[in-house]
């Protein structure tokens, strides 16, 4: 193998820009993620115990609470995804009536039946489940349109080979499938978690959604907490919440999202 064709080979190849894992080239992740990690957990941890007029342990609190609405979203999104991929990519007429139908519902504002979606949950006394409910619509179309050219891009040969061997559908779930898309499994969980993060904020102060309600029915979490500091003025809360999402971020994004980035590179069909 050639230093050229050695390179070529540890650069991750995503839409509109290369991924470089070299050790020399991620010196940026090693050193300086870490070292803005530490540096951001030592302003947030300052004070002796509490920022501004909340507790750290508010603050993780918080964080943890709105990470577990998160990872229930990202896995309903998650096993949802793939079965609508797949119905996608079943045929030419699927594929030419599905497509631009879930890209309509793509298009249409999550927030515009936010509302709808909370009566729906508040009948139930369940309004955790809202918040979950909008964070797992808003990630689904990032896994569902990755999927969708992920499937797109598997070789025919690939196909034909399978099926000259016999290989059933379970075998070629296991063996081809899951292994083909995977590289845009892990691309689309990256950009879903992002938009979640997002919605996350409007997701839990539900009270702006509920007629004649107060902030009491909002869910307690990181986004709320943030909401409810900027609108009473409280801007050491307010940067401390913001401070522990982006450490929580950056962690997330060193330890899981990068390392399975590096780990997918090795089933992408060059």
């Amino acid at each position: 193998m050639t230093k050229s064709s050695r390179h070529i080979h540890h650069i991750h190849r995503h839409p509109g820009y290369s991924y470089p894992v070299h050790l020399h080239q991620r010196l940026y992740s090693l050193v300086l993620v870490p070292l803005l990690t530490i540096g951001l957990a030592a302003v947030v941890f300052s004070g002796v115990g509490s920022v501004g007029h909340i507790s750290v342990f508010s603050l993780l609190g918080a964080l943890t609470l709105s990470v577990i609405r998160l990872t229930v979203a990202f896995g309903f999104a998650l096993v949802l995804s793939l079965p609508l991929a797949l119905w996608i990519n079943k045929s030419p007429t699927t594929e030419r009536i599905l497509l631009p139908t879930f890209d309509i519902l793509q298009s249409v504002p999550v927030l515009a039946f936010f509302p709808v979606v909370i009566v729906f949950f508040v009948k139930f006394q369940f309004l955790e489940g809202a918040a979950v409910f909008i964070v797992f619509i808003n990630m689904l179309w990032n896994l569902v349109f990755s999927l969708v050219g992920g499937l797109r891009l598997i070789p025919g040969d690939i196909k034909s080979a399978a099926q000259v061997f016999g290989i059933n559908r379970l075998a070629y779930f296991r063996r081809v499938l899951i292994p083909s898309v995977f590289p845009y499994l892990v691309t689309g969980s990256l950009l879903a978690w992002a938009e979640g993060w997002n919605m996350l904020i409007v997701a839990e102060v539900l009270h702006t959604y509920l007629p004649g309600s107060s902030s009491s029915s909002d869910l307690f979490g990181i986004g709320s907490l943030m909401v409810h500091a900027a609108s009473s003025g409280q801007s050491g809360v307010f940067i401390a919440a913001i401070i522990t999402m982006i450490i929580a971020i950056a962690l997330m994004n060193f330890f899981i999202w990068q390392k399975l980035l590096h780990y997918a590179e090795r089933y992408r069909f060059e």
